[in-house]
């Protein structure tokens, strides 16, 4: 068992924000960590961390638990590079290989008497290098930058990074540090589907313990074995991921409410008896006995119902004509920076089309782009655009929120204004705050319920599942589903995608394409472009063999060549020198053999050096 809580009671000012918790989590375990907006996840996690004491009860954690953090908004800051920071993982790696090396040039030179001693620790160094697999550091630097998105970045500053590239880093310092319990406070944020997707692939590999807070169905499915609920201040464990967790809560639920309602009905009959016969000489004994019954029995209270999730309703007044939006030939620029060359776009009526594609790559801006007519974008007649903000830009943060969303829909009542809001899950308590004190779930439900009065025909929607909770967000595709209007939109959440979206557009190396078909057809055809597509080497020849020289051609080829060759002899070196710690370790005893084995991995770690330079200026 890595940690245990035992009746576990926090609160604030007085107000219990966790109540009687008791959960243990276990070596190897995937659990995910549910709760909505406020529901106090993050002080549960603070607790197991240490952070906060509790009031009451215990959290008892293994000794010497390494546990790694990452906190939903906790970057790391440095004004090393980016390598550099990933290197600093690995120093006791890097000790370890140049102690073996200097051990290893010590048996060299050593007397007769003195390598027993020196053999005995070159065993042992070698086997705690294999172990930690210390001579393979870089290469798992390199896979973990590649795959969270740094690659072309290692030499990049930290300091001048942005706060979702530092959250990155640190998720990518944890990966490499390979905790024995990984706490994951909403790691999903700041990724793009790519990256989710090589995440989820590289989490399934881990040794350790998982623990993850997380609004992303898709990544808790593919994850998590166990489900832990925090609601009304206490913790529920359900077997399963999040899809089997919604199965069991609503059987948990109906299964309490019909033993409850049972137990009403004996209590009734018992009751109904005693007031009939406690009175009569002839039954009062029998009566008596019901009573007595009565008292012993253990009331069970009345379960309480899941909390209603938010509704929302996307109407409109009139159709518009059927090619909504048609922008033919367009150059699409953020600043000056050329993010689309000569691409087209065209949406029609009823179309539910998702823009998908790497950070940076422009589809915020692309969104911003179409909903405007402009000389490049034409809107078909009777179009009516509804907008959704990722930034709610329409907000302003000192008005009441009641002001923020009934000032925009002066016709409404105010008895009309509250039930919309209501709707979303904003009440009478909310209402009255400023924008700015809402959360960040509070305020998307907000600007989600001014999009309602909007009256759109066309919905433009930019990461409109941002900061919702589970139930916000499975209401909000539920009520896209059932809108029959055209909508555009920009999301990371995968399950989002798939449940909305009937047709898909992709913003990759500057083009703009479209694909037929729902999310998994257009995922099942990345597949085999993936597997059809060329080798790197070739990829970039294809690229840019328009503007080269034949000299240039010549020279590429060569380079070609020799990155293959380097690549090959590196394996082989690997695989030799893995050969020769085994043989180390097995031939401890004999000093010849040792010194003779010492030798040649001195040299291979010569020409792998050598090598590895030599390969970074080619690539």
């Amino acid at each position: 068992m890595l940690l245990s809580l035992e009746n576990v009671t926090f609160g604030y000012l007085g107000v219990p924000t966790v109540e009687n918790v008791s959960f243990s989590l276990h070596e190897k375990e995937r659990v995910g960590l549910l709760g909505g907006n406020g529901e106090g996840k993050t002080t549960l996690l603070k607790l197991i961390l240490g952070e906060l004491s509790p009031d009451s009860g215990s959290v008892s954690v293994k000794n010497r638990l390494r546990i790694g953090y990452l906190a939903q908004n906790g970057g790391f800051d440095s004004e090393l590079t980016v390598y550099e920071a990933m290197k600093e993982v690995f120093a006791e790696d890097e000790q370890l290989v140049a102690r073996l090396e200097q051990t290893q040039r010590a048996f060299s030179l050593a007397a007769d008497a003195e390598r027993p001693a020196l053999a005995a620790q070159i065993e042992s160094i070698t086997k705690r290098i294999a172990a930690r697999d210390s001579y393979h550091t870089d290469v798992r630097i390199r896979t973990v930058l590649g795959g969270m998105g740094f690659e072309g970045m290692r030499e990049q500053v930290i300091s001048t990074m942005s706060g979702g590239e530092k959250t990155r880093l640190q998720l990518c310092r944890l990966l490499l540090e390979d905790p024995e319990l990984l706490i994951l406070d909403e790691p999903t944020n700041h990724l793009d589907v790519k990256t989710l997707f090589w995440l989820e692939d590289y989490l399934l590999t881990l040794k350790g313990a998982l623990l993850v807070v997380s609004h992303d169905r898709y990544f808790l499915d593919r994850l998590t074995a166990r489900t832990l609920e925090l609601e009304q201040r206490r913790v529920t464990s359900y077997k399963g991921n999040y899809s089997k967790y919604r199965i069991l809560k609503e059987e948990k639920y109906r299964e309490e409410l019909r033993a409850y309602e049972k137990q009403q009905e004996e209590i009734a009959k018992l009751q109904g008896y005693v007031d009939r016969n406690l009175v009569r000489a002839t039954t009062a004994k029998s009566a008596l006995s019901r009573v007595n019954r009565l008292e012993r029995m253990e009331v069970l209270e009345k379960p309480t119902p899941p909390p209603a999730p938010p509704r929302f309703r996307f109407e409109y007044d009139e159709k518009p004509y059927e090619n909504v939006v048609l922008a033919p030939r367009f150059d699409l620029y953020a600043e000056d920076k050329l993010l689309l060359k000569d691409a087209s776009f065209s949406l029609m009526r009823g179309e539910k089309c998702a823009l998908v594609g790497d950070n940076g790559t422009g589809k915020s801006t692309l969104l911003k782009f179409l909903k405007k007519e402009s000389g490049k974008v034409q809107h078909a007649k009777f179009v009516r655009i509804g907008y959704y903000d990722q930034e709610n830009a329409d907000l302003d943060p000192e008005e009441r929120v009641l002001d923020a969303f009934w000032g925009k829909f002066p016709r409404l009542s105010q008895t009309e204004a509250r039930k919309i809001l209501a709707q979303a899950g904003l009440f009478a308590e909310d209402t009255e705050k400023k924008v700015r004190e809402l959360s960040g779930g509070l305020r998307a439900k907000l600007a989600l319920a001014v999009l309602e009065g909007r009256r759109g025909n066309v919905l433009f929607l930019d990461e409109p599942t941002n900061h919702l909770d589970l139930p916000a967000r499975e209401a909000l595709e539920e009520a896209l589903k059932a809108f029959d209007g055209t909508l555009l939109f920009v999301s990371h959440d995968r399950r989002f995608i798939e449940a909305v979206a009937d047709k898909i557009a992709l913003i990759e190396d500057g083009a703009l394409r479209r694909f037929e078909g729902d999310y998994a057809a257009f995922l099942e055809q990345r597949k085999k472009e993936e597997k059809a597509r060329p080798a790197p080497a070739e990829k970039h020849e294809e690229k840019s063999g328009s503007y080269r020289s034949r000299e240039e051609r010549a020279k590429e080829t060569k380079t070609k060549l020799r990155v293959k060759e380097i690549e090959g002899r590196l394996e082989a070196l690997e695989a030799e020198e893995a050969a020769l710690n085994i043989a180390l370790a097995e031939n401890a005893a004999d000093y010849k053999k040792v010194l003779e084995i010492t030798q040649r991995l001195d040299a291979l770690h010569e020409e792998s050096d050598a090598l590895y330079a030599e390969y970074e200026t080619l690539i």
